[in-house]
């Protein structure tokens, strides 16, 4: 149901964005476009970690989320830079921009973003791979209140260089969310060590079982969103 608002919203704030001249409206659509393919990651990433393993791919294909999520990031900040280079050229010349017509896809946008977030909001503090769907859908909440706010102002006061500048904020808050995505895509594919457990107390822990002397070659790491193994050799 998310994806589907999702995808209706993004592409009435591509049609709207491109008839009223609005980049605030095409810059949220752009996130919302990353944020569509995140919810269909994390849809199919649901779907797909129910196949048990074989012995060829012992942990089955929980890796294919961390992968796609690690080209969501890099499309993420293609989709940043982009609305960066626009913004730029529409603030050395500003565009006309149909404000009432932004306002009103704007709106229409934030109440579907926020239908999307109560959709959402039952499961995310349980499922890793929901609480990323609910985040996407949180930024495409912000957008919509960016792209709000220039219509108001385009229509308030006539500064058609409210929507240039919007879109700029817009623009850092999809680099904010490629940097985590990649960032934390990059720890799980390099097997780190998952920032919530402490390795050493782990060897402890193990260290103090009656009958261990010692404990060695001991790894934690993320096999997906929520999946962490351990290996480890006792004596």
């Amino acid at each position: 149901l998310a994806l589907a608002i999702t995808v209706v919203v993004m592409l009435a704030e591509a049609l709207g964005g491109w008839l009223a001249g609005s980049l605030a409206l095409l810059a949220d659509a752009g996130h919302m476009l990353a944020d569509a393919a995140a919810l269909g990651l994390a849809l199919l990433a649901a779907r797909i970690a129910q196949r048990p393993a074989t012995p060829e791919r012992s942990f089955g294909l929980l890796r294919l989320e961390i992968l796609a999520a690690l080209a969501n990031g890099a499309l993420l900040i293609a989709i940043a830079i982009g609305i960066g280079i626009e913004a730029w050229r529409r603030l050395r010349a500003p565009p006309a921009v149909d404000g009432q017509l932004l306002l009103a896809v704007a709106a229409v946008g934030l109440v579907a973003n926020l239908v999307a977030l109560a959709i959402l909001h039952r499961g995310h503090q349980h499922s890793l791979n929901q609480r990323g769907a609910y985040l996407h859908v949180l930024g495409d909440l912000l957008g919509s209140v960016g792209a709000l706010g220039a219509g108001a102002i385009v229509v308030g006061t006539g500064w058609t260089l409210a929507d240039p500048l919007i879109s700029v904020l817009i623009a850092l808050l999809v680099l904010g969310s490629a940097w985590r995505l990649i960032k934390d895509s990059a720890d799980v594919l390099m097997d780190a060590t998952p920032a919530h457990i402490p390795l050493g107390d782990v060897h402890d822990r193990i260290a103090s079982v009656p009958g261990v002397d010692s404990v060695h070659d001991l790894h934690v790491w993320t096999v997906t969103s929520g999946v962490v193994a351990m290996s480890g050799h006792l004596v």
